[in-house]
């Protein structure tokens, strides 16, 4: 299996919180779905549908003290404050996390992270290092926000030489018009939408 699921920020403050964006509950439902349709037929618990494929979770992750805070001087509410319901990741698609598969970025109080390829595990591997331990050819990525870390995170991943995959309907936006732009975007840069 060379393919895996990468899920972006599907965290409560991006559904129902603070930075609740437009079809996230929608989102949530449609990556159970796609989940359901690449392990049907492999039977057994979580951890044996993790053993054959693969469901990576890039998290926001920030101290309560974020730079990118608008009380701090950013431009952002406060949002996915670590030890938060906020910063955690939605009960339906929770079951399917795995330590070594959950990447944490914007830990650092003075850095904006939207890039999923900044974020470690707690071995401290970046999401690049585990793809190419796993020998990942080949990515679907799903998540919130489009016009941001969703996009920045696919863009990433096309540097690095893997074929991307945007599920379309299993992703939220802060603003349908930068939506529509950001895909029609990512599509010219090389990134399959579907």
């Amino acid at each position: 299996m060379d393919t895996a699921l990468i899920v972006v920020d599907m965290l409560y403050d991006f559904i129902d919180g603070s930075l609740a964006c437009q079809n996230a509950e929608n989102a949530v439902k449609e990556t159970v779905r796609f989940i359901d349709k690449m392990t049907k037929g492999q039977g057994g618990d979580e951890t044996e549908i993790l053993d054959t494929y693969p469901i990576l979770f890039i998290c926001d992750h920030h101290p309560s003290d974020h730079s990118s805070f608008k009380e701090f001087g950013g431009i952002w509410p406060a949002h996915c404050v670590q030890g938060t319901r906020g910063g955690a990741i939605h009960t339906d698609l929770e079951p399917y996390a795995s330590e070594e598969l959950t990447f944490y970025k914007g830990c650092d109080k003075a850095c904006e992270q939207y890039s999923g390829f900044e974020g470690m595990n707690t071995a401290g591997q970046s999401l690049g290092e585990i793809l190419e331990l796993l020998d990942i050819q080949e990515v679907y990525v799903c998540g919130i926000a489009t016009e941001y870390c969703v996009r920045n995170t696919c863009e990433d991943l096309l540097k690095a030489g893997v074929k991307v995959r945007l599920l379309k309907d299993a992703v939220a936006y802060v603003d349908a018009e930068g939506h529509m732009k950001a895909l029609a975007e990512m599509q010219d840069e090389g990134i399959t939408v579907e």
